[in-house]
């Protein structure tokens, strides 16, 4: 069953008296289950593709079908709730808050799903727990090494739950050993049966994957 499909996705942008073509005519299906790298040299449209996924931006033209939704239709407000409760989203550069704890960080998004203070504090320690940080609830991002910070922004992206985690370029502020460590933490999200997309522009992360799709000039080539 397909938790994904896209078709015919465009993308463009203006640039002073420039249209530059981010995407040229995307069509792929992903798989509920899935494992899915997708790679290409810079400016292929790979972040371009992920930030659509994840409602972060829209496509010019095509449609994008995400558990039986075409989220290019979505209002702003419904956007918001299909980020909620859909998706979570890991980046290269962590985003935490410098001055909250790993826990206050990880129950954040929940303040906005409405979920109830004991109740966030109880998931977002399963949920650091869960990435193998059980020991660093009450330190900040600054007291943890990077491999540690990209587990609490992986934390952050479970703690609602979600089917499908999108993950832009994670291992790239981070050294070979720790971003072995976090691609590994991702697959075994898969095996429990949580759907990844991952941006990559390193060819040993695709080991990880079930698949790798290439991007190249915003089209898919293999």
């Amino acid at each position: 069953m397909n938790l994904i499909h896209v078709e015919g996705a465009y993308k463009e942008y203006r640039l002073g008296q420039q249209h530059v073509r981010a995407l040229a005519g995307v069509s792929l299906a992903i798989a509920s289950g899935e494992f899915v790298a997708l790679m290409g040299p810079s400016g292929s449209g790979k972040s371009t593709l992920l930030n659509i996924l994840g409602g972060l931006d829209r496509p010019t033209d095509g449609s994008v079908v995400v558990n039986g939704e075409d989220i290019t239709k979505l209002s702003p407000t419904a956007l918001c709730r299909y980020r909620q409760r859909q998706l979570g989203f890991v980046f290269q550069k962590f985003n935490l808050i410098n001055t909250q704890t790993a826990l206050e960080n990880v129950e954040f998004p929940l303040v906005f799903a409405a979920v109830r203070p004991k109740d966030r504090r109880d998931r977002a320690a399963t949920a650091l727990h869960a990435v193998g940080l059980g020991d660093r609830l009450h330190h900040r991002p600054g007291e943890l090494s990077g491999g540690q910070q990209q587990r609490v922004a992986i934390a952050r992206a479970l703690v609602g739950d979600p089917p499908l985690i999108l993950a832009d370029e994670p291992t790239g502020n981070l050294d070979s050993t720790s971003g072995d460590s976090i691609m590994q933490l991702l697959a075994e999200l898969n095996r429990a049966g949580r759907t990844i997309v991952v941006v990559t522009h390193e060819p040993r992360m695709q080991r990880f994957a079930s698949r790798t799709v290439h991007l190249l000039d915003g089209q898919v080539v293999t």
